[in-house]
Order: structure tokens, then C-alpha cells, then sequence
């Protein structure tokens, strides 16, 4: 059976969207249930009612502590009882008090290779850092900050002529491909198989070289 899935996201959704479209292809491992935004109005809250995906919005500013908020998110993700919960440009770091209230397991992408540079402005770093290459992960998340388990990563070359604008773009189309892809991998070999390494040809997900 399909992964019954909720999304969480604060902006433009524009993963979202790519999970929305893979979604609906024959045979998908996973359909969209709900989405949960932290902020209205947001583009993703439009693509939810564009998709028919039900949505609610929890905003961030109406809760006393992130201690409250990451309860009232916990609630909401249990009433929902979905099977696997998709962090999609959620810009909230949640505490102990979501993961002590809500079992259900969350994947989140960052764009960057991890281990190496968590948090924001990750083509920033990957500049300074003179790095080679730089991409995007799709990992368990943890109350570790970026630290949860790798399940799939995909990297693309970094060019001379790079700025964190150019790098930002890049990075942005291969996380549409990686993401629907590392839900796919999921299904297929299951939450204890080895991370999944591609590279991005600039087109298609393709082995790691």
C-alpha cells in the first residue's frame, strides 16, 4: 500500500509541489493526505487547494513557546495518523516536546551534502569552503539539528563561475528529483537500507560515479 503522508511547509512549496506531481504517477509509493504551514498566507497552503489536499495552518506567532507550538504540531500530526511525515521547506527546528508527543517517523531534505554544512546558507558555505561538490540530502530527522540518518543524497559538480544564487537554483531542481526518488527507495528497500548516493547530470538523478 501506498505511504499515507502529511507535509509540513512554511513558504512557496515548491518540493511540495514536485512530491504533489510524482505523486499522481502510476503505480506512486505514497500519496499526499494533508499539509500543515506555519504561516498563511503561503504558496504552499495555494498548491494544497489547488490539489485538493486538505490543509490546516498552525501559525507559529499565536503560540506562547516552542514548547506549545511543537505540542499543538504533535496533535495535529496524530489526528492525522499518517505513516510518514515530510518536512518541505518547514523553516521551524522542532524540540523535545514534538518528538516526546509524536512517534510517527519525519523525512526532511536540506540542500547540502550532509554531514557537512547544517543549518541556513548552505551554498554560502559550500563556497567559502572551496568544496567540489554540493547537492542535497534526504535524512530522518532527529532533535539533532540536520543529524538524523541519511536516506538518499545526490550531489552536482560546483562550477568557477558559481555564485549561491546560481548554486541555489541547481540545487533547488535536483532536490524536485531526489525527494519524490527517495520516497520511492523507501518503499522499495525499506527504512533500514544503506543511503542511496546519486548525481545530479544537470537533466535526471543518475548513479553516483
Amino acid at each position: 500500500m501506498p505511504l499515507r503522508c502529511l507535509v509540513l511547509a512554511s513558504g512557496r512549496g515548491s518540493n511540495f509541489q514536485a512530491l504533489l506531481e510524482a505523486s499522481v504517477r502510476p503505480q506512486a509509493p505514497y500519496s499526499l493526505e494533508a499539509l500543515v504551514t506555519d504561516r498563511t498566507p503561503c504558496g504552499a497552503e495555494a498548491l494544497a487547494a489547488r490539489w485538493q489536499v486538505p490543509a490546516k495552518c498552525l501559525p507559529y506567532r499565536d503560540f506562547s513557546s516552542r514548547a506549545a507550538f511543537d505540542k499543538a504540531l504533535a496533535h495535529r500530526v496524530r489526528a492525522a495518523a499518517p505513516d510518514l511525515v515530510l518536512c518541505a521547506g518547514f523553516m521551524r527546528v522542532l524540540g523535545p516536546a514534538f518528538f516526546e508527543a509524536c512517534p510517527t517517523p519525519l523525512l526532511n531534505i536540506h540542500p547540502s551534502l550532509l554531514p557537512a554544512h547544517r543549518g541556513l546558507y548552505t551554498h554560502r558555505q559550500t563556497l567559502e569552503a572551496g568544496d567540489a561538490f554540493h547537492g542535497a540530502s534526504v535524512h530522518w530527522v532527529t532533535p539533532e539539528l540536520d543529524g538524523g540518518p541519511l536516506l538518499a543524497q545526490a550531489r552536482l559538480p560546483v562550477a568557477p563561475e558559481d555564485t549561491e544564487s546560481s548554486l541555489a537554483v541547481r540545487v533547488l531542481e535536483l532536490e524536485h528529483a531526489l525527494y519524490p526518488r527517495a520516497l520511492s527507495y523507501l518503499a522499495e528497500a525499506g527504512p533500514a537500507a544503506r543511503p542511496l548516493m546519486l548525481a545530479w547530470d544537470g537533466e535526471a538523478l543518475v548513479p553516483w560515479p
